[in-house]
């Protein structure tokens, strides 16, 4: 998958860079504070009556994972379990190699499959069911195997970006896809392709979503009002998109890039000079699962326990630019000010997109590059 190369990545799959000094150390003490709150509180993860102390649990990820080392250390704390992480690439080639070895994984816990890629991996068995006490605290809604075989952990949205200064009264920013298609957007937006971008795909997805049947059509208009395209979220941002001074003001990206926006701007800045359309938004969870053949199957459910933990959940947000799934998790000053969540985000079954994804990648391909 292809996530913004922010100091930490925005979402899974792009490069993960060093957080500023400052957040960093913002980041340990709010984790050292739930350390201790949790030891006294019922932050605790349910490892069962087996004593697994002394024991590694296998965390399979994509390129993007991060959590802060005093997390893991959290965990280890309160099981005895030491946790190894073993990174693959973005979340398509995570999930294609867990595939190839479904049975005799190369680990014991696998995050980082989203609902773009569910399917796949519920189709080649590469799960155990597992049900964690933590579901108790994750809206229904997040839950899309109700056999258990993947747990949610964290949900983005992908959404229309735009750069504020390029609007005003005279012409208003995008309110929904359907402005796209008017001549006064003309030349104005920048997608990333779905053949090679999470965020392009999402984008395909939200609009098949929007108008069934007739979305080719759809993107045939796109086309003809200018659509330009980049392979990857990184070439449509920081070239094409105002931001990096391109000449585009208006971009797929994510919910969470106004809030990065103010915490990376150098110099700093109090308002983010970007805003989302919310009615475009499509949303990516992402899951974790026990691995079928797992060498450490109790230390994997108690690591998925502790992931539906607010030690856990409260640490992805500056992390990974996410957004946590459980109803207690606190978000970070700049997450509450500044970014947007979707009221009610396009999404489609795991099931249609794995059957009919690449149908619709090579058809988008004749109609947009053709």
């Amino acid at each position: 998958m292809d996530r913004p190369p922010a100091p930490i990545p925005i979402h899974p799959g792009a490069p993960r860079r060093m957080i500023r000094p400052w957040l960093r150390a913002v980041a340990v003490v709010a984790v050292v504070l739930a350390l201790i709150a949790a030891a006294c509180s019922g932050d605790r993860v349910d490892s069962s009556a087996e004593d697994l102390s002394g024991t590694t649990v296998t965390l399979l990820t994509h390129d993007s994972f991060y959590v802060s080392p005093e997390t893991f250390e959290a965990f280890t704390l309160q099981t005895g379990i030491e946790v190894e992480q073993l990174a693959s690439g973005d979340a398509g080639a995570l999930v294609a190699q867990a595939c190839l070895t479904a049975g005799e994984p190369l680990g014991d816990v696998l995050f980082g499959i989203d609902n773009t890629f569910l399917q796949r991996g519920l189709d080649c068995a590469m799960f155990d069911p597992y049900e964690s006490p933590g579901l108790a605290g994750v809206p229904d809604h997040f839950e899309l195997d109700p056999e258990h075989r993947v747990t949610p952990v964290d949900f983005g949205d992908v959404c229309l970006n735009y750069w504020v200064e390029a609007f005003g009264d005279s012409l208003p920013p995008p309110s929904s896809l359907d402005d796209l298609t008017d001549p006064a957007y003309a030349g104005m937006l920048v997608v990333q392709s779905p053949e090679t971008s999470s965020p392009g795909l999402a984008f395909l997805l939200a609009t098949i979503a929007r108008y069934g049947d007739g979305w080719e059509r759809y993107w045939a208009a796109l086309r003809d009002n200018g659509v330009a395209v980049t392979a990857g979220w990184e070439d449509a941002y920081y070239g094409e998109f105002a931001a990096g001074g391109g000449d585009r003001p208006i971009v797929v990206s994510y919910a969470s890039s106004p809030p990065a926006e103010v915490i990376y701007s150098d110099p700093p800045v109090d308002e983010p000079p970007t805003g989302v359309v919310t009615a475009s938004c499509y949303r990516q969870i992402e899951f974790a699962g026990v691995l079928a053949g797992a060498g450490n199957p109790g230390g994997a459910a108690a690591l998925i326990d502790f992931m539906l933990t607010e030690t856990f959940q409260n640490d992805v947000p500056l992390n990974m630019f996410v957004f946590p799934v459980i109803e207690s998790a606190t978000l970070p000053p700049e997450f509450v000010a500044h970014a947007q969540i979707a009221e009610d985000p396009f999404m489609l079954e795991p099931a249609e997109v794995e059957t009919q994804r690449n149908a619709w990648t090579d058809r988008w391909v004749e109609i947009v590059l053709r």
